[in-house]
């Protein structure tokens, strides 16, 4: 499509992205909105749409509105794998954040169809060779894998709660997956190191050979097999609206290793410098308008900066 990344002369293969469609009221300490698309798979998707092919898994009720059907639609997110429950509403959260945007409260949560969500992948669906398993429960993500054929680079996305609640779930997931994307919180809750460093290598001592400790203004670690990368964040002038930021963050971030077809430390380093431009546009912005208003070539220019950021001449 003519939005895109081309990031090697390899044309990119199909990314699988697993996760929940919803709708988010949001309070700020500058405004608020009643009701955006949100939800882990929306924000994975269209990030990882400037890349790549992209198939959507997820679920949604009577009320999903065609408009922003309409949005994945623009993408080409291929929504074969959208189950559409007529009986039912779609999944809603409400949350609010305090000054400083430091601290979050959750305000509502309906699960609605959400709650009886069992991923079933269409029929060349479980062939993706990047799959994007979302922040949902462990046990769904095993659910996805157990559908799938072949050898997939497969990330996955967790949060505090699915390590208090499933914790043993969890653990059994990290062995079947490739890299973990969890910020500093969460990484320490999980490893009970406060250190990074040793929790990044803690991380990959859990099964994944690869590992992301995202820091949020504080940029990103990458422990990749043996070797470290740091990487500082994008410097946003105006935060609007942090939800979605670490999904944006993990869909780019597969979206553009699909782009390159690699996985070594090289291409994880620029795949990063990827995902962190996506993210910092869509915490400009409610929902993914910040993504659909700066489009490829904004995330190409923000990348540009961040490399001027690292460098040494």
């Amino acid at each position: 499509m003519a939005d895109r990344l081309y990031l090697s002369s390899h044309l990119p293969e199909p990314v699988l992205v697993v996760g929940s469609v919803a709708y988010d009221g949001i309070i700020t300490p500058h405004r608020s909105v009643d009701r955006v698309l949100g939800g882990a798979a929306s924000y994975a998707s269209v990030a990882a749409s400037f890349f790549a092919p992209v198939r959507l898994v997820g679920v949604v009720g009577k009320d999903f509105d065609p408009a922003d059907r309409a949005r994945f639609e623009r993408r080409g997110i291929d929504m074969r794998g959208l189950q559409v429950e007529p009986e039912g509403n779609t999944f809603f959260w409400r949350g609010r954040y305090l000054p400083g945007f430091r601290q979050r409260e959750t305000l509502e949560t309906q699960l609605n169809v959400f709650a009886q969500f069992h991923p079933h992948l269409p029929v060349d669906y479980p062939n993706s060779p990047y799959i994007c398993l979302g922040n949902i429960g462990p046990d769904l993500q095993h659910t996805v894998l157990d559908q799938i054929t072949g050898k997939p680079f497969v990330l996955a996305d967790t949060m505090n709660f699915w390590i208090s609640s499933q914790k043993p779930a969890l653990l059994d997931l990290l062995k079947r997956i490739h890299c973990l994307v969890i910020n500093d919180e969460e990484a320490t809750e999980l490893t009970g190191e406060v250190n990074l460093y040793l929790a990044g290598k803690a991380l990959q001592r859990l099964g994944p050979p690869l590992a992301i400790i995202k820091k949020g203004e504080h940029g990103a670690l990458l422990f990749h097999h043996e070797k470290l990368f740091v990487l500082p964040a994008y410097p946003v002038l105006h935060l609007e609206d942090p939800t979605g930021a670490g999904d944006t963050f993990a869909g780019a971030l597969i979206g553009a290793l699909a782009a390159l077809g690699k996985t070594d430390f090289s291409s994880f380093k620029r795949a990063l410098l990827y995902a962190t431009a996506a993210a910092s546009l869509t915490v400009e912005a409610f929902s993914v308008e910040g993504l659909e208003r700066g489009k490829a070539p904004e995330i190409a220019r923000r990348v540009d900066t961040l490399k001027g950021m690292i460098a040494l001449h």
